[in-house]
Order: C-alpha cells, then sequence, then structure tokens
C-alpha cells in the first residue's frame, strides 16, 4: 500500500519551475527523509500534499485521495513557522489544537512537551527558535494522523540537543503511521529514517531504501548526499 504516489507533478512560480515532471512513490508505514539542498523544492511538495498548494499540475494522492479536505483529515503538517500568536502560552496551544482537531491526543501532547523539556507556563514570545521548533513537534505528533509531514523540523535546535528530539519523534510517532520529514541535515535524521529522497532539479533523483543506498554505495547517507549534490 502506498501512502504517496506523484505522477507527472509541475509546479512553479513566475518563471521558476521548482518541480519538474516528478514521479514518487512512497509505501505506507515509511519513515522517510525528504533530502535537498535550500530550493530543491521540499517545502513545495510538502505543502501540496497537505493540501495548502493546489496551483499544480499532474497527479497527486495522498492516503488514497488528492489533497484537499478528505486528505487533511489524515494529514498532521508542521510547517517551517510556528503559526500561532506569539502571546498564546504553551498550555493554550494544546487546548487550541484539541478544538481544532477531532484526532489531537492531548495526552500525548502533554507527554511529549515534558518529553522535549518545555515549559506549558511559557508564551510562544519568551522562546527561542529551538523551543518554538520543538512545539510544534509536540503538537503535530500528537495528533493521531496517517501521515505526518514535518518541513525542517529541527532547524532552529541546538546541535546538542537534536539526537534528543530524534529520540522523542521516535517516542511519539504512531506505529504504522507514515513520516516525511524535510531536511538538508542528513547526519542528524539518518538514525531515524528508513527511506530516503533527494529531490534537485524538480525531480526525485533518488528514492530507496536507506539500508539498500549504504549496501550498493558502500558509504553512509551523508557521504551519498555530498556526492549527489557536490557532482
Amino acid at each position: 500500500m502506498e501512502a504517496v504516489r506523484i505522477n507527472e507533478l509541475s509546479m512553479g512560480y513566475r518563471d521558476t519551475l521548482v518541480l519538474d515532471d516528478l514521479e514518487l512513490a512512497i509505501p505506507a508505514g515509511s519513515m522517510v527523509g525528504l533530502l535537498g539542498p535550500n530550493g530543491a523544492g521540499k517545502t513545495t511538495l510538502l505543502k501540496i500534499l497537505a493540501g495548502l498548494e493546489m496551483a499544480y499540475q499532474g497527479e497527486v494522492k495522498i492516503c488514497g485521495s488528492v489533497p484537499g479536505p478528505t486528505s487533511k483529515a489524515k494529514v498532521s503538517y508542521q510547517p517551517d513557522h510556528l503559526p500561532l500568536a506569539k502571546d498564546m502560552r504553551v498550555k493554550e496551544t494544546t487546548a487550541l489544537y484539541e478544538t481544532f482537531f477531532e484526532d489531537f491526543d492531548t495526552k500525548r501532547a502533554n507527554f511529549m512537551i515534558r518529553r522535549l523539556g518545555l515549559d506549558r507556563e511559557s508564551r510562544i514570545r519568551e522562546m527561542s527558535k529551538g523551543m518554538r521548533d520543538k512545539l510544534q513537534i509536540a503538537l503535530t505528533l500528537s495528533r493521531r494522523a496517517e501521515v505526518y509531514l514535518l518541513d525542517e523540523p529541527i532547524g532552529g535546535v541546538d546541535p546538542a540537543a537534536r539526537s534528543g528530539v530524534i529520540d522523542a519523534i521516535l517516542d511519539g510517532f504512531d506505529d504504522g503511521a507514515t513520516l516525511i520529514i524535510s531536511t538538508h541535515m542528513v547526519a542528524d535524521i539518518e538514525p531515524l529514517i528508513d527511506r530516503a529522497v533527494f529531490l534537485g532539479g524538480g525531480k526525485a533523483l533518488l528514492n530507496e531504501n536507506v539500508e539498500t543506498l549504504r549496501a550498493v554505495h558502500g558509504k553512509g547517507l551523508e557521504e551519498i548526499f555530498r556526492e549527489v549534490y557536490d557532482a
């Protein structure tokens, strides 16, 4: 069964083609690293899958549906910024999500917030970028979704704390669900993912099981990443 199926997907902004006849299939239950340098189209692809960007050409299916109201009920999306009022407290964000999403698990959210070392009384405006990223992860993973889309979730997290965040993602992740996490920080997410998709030139340059990639190339994912994009 496939969580994502894409055929001949193209999309651009003004005169720039970001995705160019992209073909992509992602098996359900995968933990996928959507990899590529800045400008590779990672954020655009996630927005399309989340049903937030509709001005594309081609065929896109997520959870068996075209991105829209039906799929949004099954997909939990974390954008690259926290879309909440800066004056809100952490405890108020969980109440808001519980109101908006029927599948939101407040007990899980509170566990994730504690696991990530966040203070429920803190206001968003008082939090660092890394702390806001952690809050987004807690909120996104606390929905009982079939697919989770995380856009650069650890970009603002201190390097020393990233392994703890990865562990928290594993602790909060539903068995059987699909995770797609976009990043250029390959070394940090390599322990988390079992499949890698390399985007470049608007296409999927590689889409393969991580163990297979290591075996074929005889090296780690970060080295493969450098080879693909430095060539």
